[in-house]
């Protein structure tokens, strides 16, 4: 179960979550409004090394964890 950063569109909260896959819904836990994923942060491949480009949509890639 991955720990994935969220921005809320309405207030502009930024948090974190633990869901079960990359794609539940999850609502700010301020306004109950849908948030959308945040890529901010660095992103690491499988091999534990940086990545050079990531899609943010893992279901295309598989190579970041």
């Amino acid at each position: 179960m991955p720990i994935l950063q969220y921005k809320c569109p309405e207030c502009g909260k930024e948090f974190e979550e633990l869901v079960k896959k990359f794609d539940d819904e999850v609502l700010c836990p301020d306004c109950k409004v849908k948030a959308q994923r945040s890529y901010s942060g660095s992103v690491w491949s499988a091999t534990g090394k940086p990545a050079k480009k990531c899609s943010g949509h893992c279901k295309t890639c598989g190579g970041c964890h």
